[in-house]
Parts: C-alpha cells; structure tokens; sequence
C-alpha cells in the first residue's frame, strides 16, 4: 500500500452520503470504542485478564449480533416507508422492532446465564483465561436487553434518515463506559467485572434514551406504542435471512478466536487486540453501509432505481477511498499501537505482523461493507445470506489448514483475507445485475 490515497471527484450524491456516513460513523465505531477501551483498560491487569475479554467479548457480540437484523431490517424497512410517504407506518414498523428487540433480550439473559460456562470453553480457553471470562460474560449479559433496544432504535432513526440522534446518544455512552471502567477497575479494584458493569450500566442507559425519543416521535406521528403481535412477527419473520447472514458472518469470528485461544494465550491476547482494530475499522467503513441501507430503502420505496444504482455506485467509490485511507493510517501507528494495550513483548511482536495483513485488507473491506449494507437497505436478505454462507464455507478450511501447518496468526489472518475476496466477488456480482432493485413501500 504505497502512493496517495484516490482522491474523489465532486458528485451530486456526496452531500446525502455523507450527511448520513459522517454521524453514522461516530455510533458505528461507539461500540468497538467500548470493547477498545475495556481493552486499553483490563490489558494492565494481565495477559490472562486480556484473553479472558478476548474470549467473553467475542461470545457476547455474537449473542447480541445474530439480532443485528433488528437494526438493519427496521433500517431498511422504515426507509422504504418514508420513500412511500408513510411517516406513521414506518414509526410504527419501527416500535415492533424494539418490542421485539426487548423480547428476545430477555430470553437471552434467561438462557444464557447458566450456558456461561459452556459458551467459554467453546472457544478453547485455557485454564487461565476461563475464570475471568466467565466473570466478564456473566455481568455482561445482563446488559443484553439494552444492547439490543439500542440497534432496534437506532435502525428506526437511521430509516428515518437521522444518523445525528444515534451519534449523540453513543458519544454519551462511550464517555460514560469509558468513566466507570476507570472507576470500577482502577479505583474501586473491581478487576475485570468492574470492566463489564460499566459497559451493562451504559448501554442500559443508551437504551434508555432511544426508548424517549422514538416514544416522542410516536406522538407526534400519531402510531401506537402498544405491542402488536402481527406486527412483531413481521419483524421476526422479515429477519430471519439477515439471521442466517449474521451467524454465518460470527462463525467466522468464533472459529478465529478459538483457533487464536488454542495457539496459545499470547495469539489470543494479539489477536484480541488485532481484532478489535479491525472490527473498529469495519464499524468505520459501515458507516457507507449505513448510508447505504437509509438511501437504498428510500429510493426503491419511492420506485426511483435509477438513484438508487447511481447513489450505490458513488458509495463503493468512497467505500475503496475510504479503505485505503484507513490501511495507510494502520501502517502509519503501527509501530505505537502495541504500546497502548500491552507490555508483553511476545504479544506486542505477534500484532505488529497481524496488523501489516489488516492494512492490507481494508480497501476490499471497503468494497465489502459498503455492497453488503446497500443489497441490506433494498431487503435483498436472501442473497446476502446465501452468500455469506458460501464465503464461511471458503474459510472454514483455510482456517483448519493454517492452524494444523502452526501457521500462527499471520496463516489465520490470511484465511480472513480469503473469506472477505469470496464475499467481494459474491457481492460485487450481484450489484451489477438489476434483481435486486425491487420497487415499492414494501418487498
């Protein structure tokens, strides 16, 4: 990755893009900021503390985002409302989403509190790292049902063309995360719970807030806030493909992180800390994505596909601007990023080689990302599940091979590199035909 990045010439559809992208970006990279700075803070507790936040960060984020479709599917489905004209209807689309989002958080609190242990040793940690992250997952999953109203209400922001709401509400909760893990951790000595209470007491709070401002936006359009059972299984039903997409994207990182637990714990502690760059980067470039999804729904709810062709092709443009950019800025505090998380010198070697491949995969990330959340904005479910399925598939084994040739962590971060190439060709394909650019209020 030499030269200057591509530069960008004027376009008409540059000022939606990025009246969207840019607040969007800020909440995007709000909940790897959370995971970031549990990491910046747990990592001086210890290499066993900092493995044991590898191994319950990644159960937990896969519990609370196999439920993605709740902000993703509202997004597009409320967007598709507003490009109809519907202002009632999409607010209305988007209270049955946060209903169901309370819903399945609450079965997930009950089903995943005595599974805690078992959810641990899936991912091969050693007996070090196992206590603290059944701490750490313990507490943590007490946040779930706040996590998950969060994505619902902010996909009915987002399908309301207001990505500025959301940014507000996670710069409060990354401060206020960011606060009471200093204070439970370094100043009451709560050790790696004290982390996991901060993140359960701030996104509870962030649901809090989101919960005021869609009921506020219900009266004034005039939609009931009372459950509505047809409704709801609409949402279910409308999520079940973005479910699919969803668990084939987190068996990747599971299969990842369990492979890196199973190295050894300085891989998993690299790796922990790789990994959170790389997804603060991929929440960075979703933040096109995101755009995406709110000007994709919008155009196709009001039958216009040839913006909508026209705005996707824009998108991809910044979404390789974006990645090279970002690649050159990994290289560029590369070797000062270790610093910040550990001082152990085998985990700080490890990650500065994992981070030279990470750089070099972010401008296909940006491709990736930026397609994945426009064929989400125009409910192309089905396709993008089916395909993601097919890129796990090409990964699974690279990641068997590269474990079983002791190929470290450099032959684990090259099977993701092939897992994003196969999601690039799938999607990319896919864009460049007209299936996908189905019209109406509704798909």
């Amino acid at each position: 990755m030499v030269g200057s990045p591509p530069r960008l010439r004027k376009n008409a559809h540059d000022r939606e893009i990025l009246r969207l992208a840019v607040p969007a970006f800020g909440a995007l990279v709000a909940e790897p900021l959370f995971l970031l700075s549990d990491t910046a803070i747990v990592g001086h507790l210890g290499t066993a503390q900092l493995g044991g936040l590898g191994v319950a960060g990644q159960a937990l984020s896969t519990l609370v985002y196999l439920c993605v479709f709740l902000a993703y599917g509202t997004t597009a489905a409320v967007a598709r409302q507003v490009g109809a004209g519907d202002l009632r209807g999409a607010v209305r689309q988007g209270i049955d989403g946060m209903w169901l989002a309370l819903t399945i958080g609450a079965v997930l609190v009950v089903a995943g509190w005595p599974l805690a242990p078992w959810l641990v040793d899936l991912f091969g940690a050693s007996a070090s790292v196992t206590p603290y992250a059944e701490t750490y997952l313990r507490v943590s999953l007490l946040g779930i049902p706040g996590m998950l109203v969060v994505l619902a209400g902010t996909g009915v922001l987002r399908g309301l063309q207001d990505t500025r709401t959301p940014l507000l509400v996670s710069i409060g909760g990354f401060a206020l995360n960011l606060l009471l893990n200093v204070v439970f951790v370094l100043w009451f000595g709560w050790g790696i719970a004290g982390s996991a209470w901060g993140t359960v007491i701030a996104q509870t709070g962030s649901a809090a807030v989101y919960t005021v401002v869609v009921l506020r936006g219900a009266r004034r359009h005039g939609a009931s806030i009372r459950p509505d059972v047809r409704g709801l299984r609409a949402s279910a039903t409308a999520g079940v493909s973005l479910l699919l997409r969803t668990a084939a994207l987190r068996i990747v990182l599971i299969v990842g992180t369990s492979i890196a637990a199973r190295m050894g714990d300085p891989e998993i502690a690299a790796y922990q800390i790789g990994f959170q760059v790389w997804t603060l980067l991929a929440f960075a470039l979703d933040a096109i994505a995101i755009a995406g999804q709110a000007i994709t729904g919008r155009h196709l709810g009001a039958s216009d596909t040839a913006g909508a062709r026209a705005g996707t092709r824009r998108m991809v443009e910044w979404g390789v601007a974006c990645g090279v950019v970002f690649g050159l800025a990994i290289l560029l505090v590369r070797p000062w990023l270790p610093g910040l998380f550990t001082s152990d010198d085998q985990v700080r070697d490890l990650l500065l080689t994992s981070l030279l491949i990470v750089a070099l995969l972010q401008p296909l990330a940006g491709v990736v990302f930026v397609l994945d959340g426009i064929l989400i904005g125009a409910g192309d479910g089905a396709y993008l599940a089916w395909t993601t399925v097919i890129a796990t598939v090409a990964f699974l084994p690279a990641a068997f091979v590269a474990y079983r040739l002791e190929a470290g962590l450099v032959g684990l971060w090259l099977a993701i590199g092939l897992w994003m190439f196969t999601r690039f060709v799938t999607l990319s394909l896919r864009a460049r035909g007209d299936a996908w650019l189905v019209t109406g209020a509704t798909r």
